[in-house]
């Protein structure tokens, strides 16, 4: 009898035949140990700088957690998440590094560009849940397909547990292939911006997975880096009338808070401006 053949990576290269085999299963694999400690340094670094008021390169979004909008401490204290990283040397250097990418290539092909950038630091919870973020399906998000040639690389800059918001995955959920309707949870309390969930999810009836490293921190913040791929080669699709459109139109909302009520970027060319080519032949993203 023939193999099954493999949808969800390409292989040929840094990817063992276990591994790969894991990740068609799963959705996901832990690679430990691949971003150098000094690399982990200057993001850190670079984030603090930013944080304290360092010029921003263009582009570059400052999220401050919405339970921490009175802090007059200001500074890395209330800052959540830098998005949109792509233009910035240093924190896009995470993005580049060939020992990431050979991963990327092995699991969606040759021809790479950058497409979503975040570094997330997530604060000790005030009682709010607003530093929580619902499970939900990144796919969300992406304007573009096949979802089998988009990947995440996430990688902790400090030890990530349970106790400090690690992440957490349901394995081979991604078998499913639905894109399901997203909106805010229903917590009652503040929630950050674009913090979208799976509608109706019932967390306890998943066989979830957390992605737990390092020691044990029941407090202090939690922060990570990363960056989604999708190959040059994808497609932008219409997303108008589907689950997508509510993010859409948040997007839309907040181009023309910054640009003015008569901005005109579609969701595509919001991400047009995100995408940036890493690695093999430039295409059209």
């Amino acid at each position: 009898m023939a193999e099954t053949p493999l949808r969800y990576s390409v292989g040929g290269g840094q990817l063992s035949p276990s591994d790969r085999l894991f990740y068609e299963k799963n959705g996901f694999i832990v690679v430990k140990g691949l971003v150098p400690e000094h690399c982990v340094r200057d993001y850190i670094a670079r984030f603090q700088e930013i944080c304290a008021g360092a010029q921003r390169p263009p582009g570059l979004t400052v999220m401050r957690d919405v339970s921490a909008l009175d802090d007059s401490g200001g500074g890395e204290r209330a800052v959540y998440k830098l998005q949109d990283f792509q233009n910035d040397d240093r924190l896009f250097a995470y993005c580049q590094l060939p020992q990431v990418l050979d991963y990327v290539v092995d699991i969606i092909g040759p021809d790479v560009a950058a497409m979503h950038t975040m570094l997330i630091s997530k604060p000790p919870d005030r009682g709010t849940l607003s530093s929580r973020h619902p499970l939900h399906q990144d796919l969300y998000y992406f304007p573009f397909r096949p979802a089998d040639r988009v990947v995440c690389a996430w990688t902790a800059l400090e030890p990530v547990t349970r106790a400090n918001g690690c992440l957490v995955a349901v394995p081979g959920s991604h078998l499913d292939g639905r894109l399901l309707p997203h909106d805010y949870p229903n917590w009652g309390g503040k929630v950050n911006k674009a913090f979208h969930g799976i509608v109706d999810l019932d967390p306890g009836s998943l066989p979830l997975t957390y992605l737990e490293i390092g020691a044990n921190r029941t407090e202090g913040y939690r922060k990570a880096i990363s960056c989604h791929y999708a190959s040059a080669h994808v497609e932008y699709i219409d997303v108008t009338g589907t689950h997508q459109q509510k993010i859409a139109d948040e997007v839309d909302e907040i181009v023309r808070q910054r640009l003015g009520p008569d901005a005109k970027l579609s969701y595509e060319d919001v991400w047009r401006l995100r995408a940036r080519h890493v690695r093999g032949r430039e295409a059209k993203l």
